[in-house]
């Protein structure tokens, strides 16, 4: 496959998945800011978004008070914000269309649709109503996407870059979400004599889909080291870092053949210690300190992946 046909469904699938994770943690973080909290707490709720996302100092450009109409708006709508929903997906869209005959008909068809659907919420004002059935409609759209890809791409080397790019994607987004999560509770939860905030934590965990199954596999009450160990290294709940590398360890593989690449080295390394790896061993040196090393690790493969397999510039 040539590499800028790669690059195009690789970016196209990495723009799609961050469309659906700036939809989860907006959609979470709304929900959170309706619970009674004075003013400084909600400032403090809508700067995490912000961290997530990673864009604070374009913020900071753009808008000169802290508040959760202007957040909104900068990641839904801002052109100029190159993660918000609009940006991303365009973006996606751009990327699908340059590489139309790689996909099967259904894959644009779906991707064109999605981005003629978004135009109907351009001129809404999502910050004064609809934000949640909004992020609804990006999730569901983003799923039939990733269904669609599924169940009628050829399992050949594009639809391998289509799933690479998901995983990339998705590792860095429950990474920064734990990190800047942790980072904003467990201060909160010493002051406050070690109790756990549960709406809080409930929280982070719904903005990955994973309440559910910790209820199932811990079948107690919330506690911050076993969602860490949830979202870091169970390989059985899909948005976890480890089930991310666990995919992308074999599609790498595959797309490099005979060659050995850095990148599955990196990818190997990486998934080996999140296969062996144990919390205990993690909270030693903080789960802070895990996920910056994570997060810094990812997007070195990410540099790699680029090099190795996609355009030259990185």
């Amino acid at each position: 496959m040539l590499s800028r046909t790669a690059d195009h469904l690789y970016w196209m699938a990495r723009y799609i998945e961050r469309t659906e994770n700036v939809a989860r943690v907006l959609d979470v973080t709304y929900n959170m800011s309706l619970l009674p909290t004075d003013s400084s707490d909600e400032a403090a709720l809508w700067d995490t978004v912000l961290e997530i996302a990673g864009i604070r100092d374009i913020y900071d450009k753009t808008y000169k008070e802290l508040n959760a109409a202007n957040v909104i708006k900068h990641l839904v709508m801002d052109s100029n914000n190159p993660s918000s929903i609009y940006s991303s997906l365009r973006s996606a869209r751009e990327n699908a269309r340059a590489v139309r005959v790689a996909m099967t008909t259904e894959t644009w068809e779906n991707m064109n649709t999605l981005w003629l659907e978004f135009g109907q919420y351009i001129k809404q004002d999502l910050t004064v109503s609809g934000l949640s059935e909004f992020c609804e409609w990006v999730k569901s759209r983003s799923h039939l996407f990733r269904g669609v890809c599924f169940g009628t791409m050829l399992r050949d080397e594009a639809f391998s870059f289509v799933r690479l790019g998901t995983f990339m994607e998705r590792a860095d987004n429950t990474a920064r979400l734990l990190d800047v999560k942790y980072e904003f509770l467990i201060p909160m939860q010493e002051a406050n004599d070690g109790a756990v905030d549960y709406y809080e934590w409930s929280a982070v965990l719904r903005s990955v889909s994973a309440f559910q199954a910790y209820q199932k596999v811990y079948r107690d009450a919330i506690e911050p080291m076993k969602v860490s160990e949830l979202l870091i290294l169970r390989e059985d709940m899909p948005r976890s870092l480890h089930a991310c590398y666990a995919e992308i360890m074999p599609i790498l593989r595959q797309v490099a053949g005979s060659r050995q690449t850095e990148a599955e080295r990196l990818a190997g390394q990486m998934h080996a210690k999140l296969h062996y790896g144990r919390m205990l061993d993690i909270l030693k040196d903080g789960v802070h300190h895990f996920l910056d090393e994570f997060i810094l690790a990812n997007r070195k493969l990410g540099e790699e992946i680029q090099r190795n397999f996609l355009s030259a510039t990185v």
